[in-house]
């Protein structure tokens, strides 16, 4: 008798526990029949022609990696790899080895882009801390810089994406000196506030770059510059933002 009383208290608990299980926290294994969701290109309506425009220092020009291996041609590559054919793209890349805000500022005045760009991107600072200008000079000239792309993206924020300084400390020119770090931390932190409080979209990219000294393919020849491969990793995480823009 005593062990048919725990028989059939048993089956209570069971069929209680199952009748209140929450669905939510049960894993179901994914049907083999349902097709896998594909990456279509975004189709236009009718024919657009991008133009996107590549703001920037050695790092944007491609300093020591092949012309197409460098990141906004990859970037350029990769979108139309995103875009129906009723999409062109054209890339207009402002930028030098070497360049601080300075240059750059003055290289953007005397060429003078059409302010009609779909896309604008814009990397600058490592060389006004590897010249050691004053820190103050970044925090004057890189909203400037910001404001000018706003104003060459049709005058657009939403069209401006602004990229974080690499960390060359992770080269062998580097030789991991933390004081490159340190102060690479220091620009970008600088700029990723203004970004955020400016509704403006930010990409951290310098995690990749402090890969280096780990992984040499992420290194060019020179042993200072980002390679092709580093570029890529780059534009994996640029792309997906830079398409969310572009879509009609």
């Amino acid at each position: 008798m005593k062990s048919t009383w725990h028989l059939v208290l048993f089956y209570t608990l069971i069929s209680f526990a199952c009748s209140n299980v929450d669905n939510d926290v049960i894993d179901e294994p994914l049907n083999e029949e349902t097709p896998m969701e594909i990456d279509e290109p975004v189709v236009g309506t009718k024919s657009k022609n991008i133009k996107i425009l590549a703001l920037g220092d050695s790092y944007t020009i491609g300093q020591s990696v092949c012309e197409t291996c460098r990141f906004p041609e990859q970037l350029k590559d990769n979108l139309k790899l995103k875009f129906d054919a009723t999409y062109s793209f054209d890339l207009e890349i402002i930028a030098q080895t070497g360049w601080t805000t300075s240059n750059l500022k003055s290289a953007i005045n005397a060429q003078d882009p059409a302010a009609n760009k779909d896309l604008v991107t814009l990397l600058i600072g490592v060389n006004n801390q590897y010249q050691n200008n004053p820190f103050s000079l970044y925090e004057q000239e890189f909203p400037e810089l910001v404001q000018t792309a706003k104003r060459l993206a049709k005058g657009n924020i939403n069209n401006v994406i602004v990229v974080s300084i690499p960390d060359y400390a992770y080269t062998t020119f580097g030789g991991g000196n933390k004081s490159i770090t340190d102060a690479i931390d220091k620009y970008n932190a600088f700029a990723k506030n203004y970004c955020l409080q400016n509704g403006i979209d930010f990409v951290n990219i310098t995690d990749i770059t402090r890969m280096g000294l780990q992984d040499t393919d992420l290194v060019a020849s020179d042993g200072l510059h980002p390679s092709k491969l580093a570029y890529s990793k780059f534009v994996e995480r640029i792309l997906p933002i830079a398409v969310q823009k572009l879509k009609d």
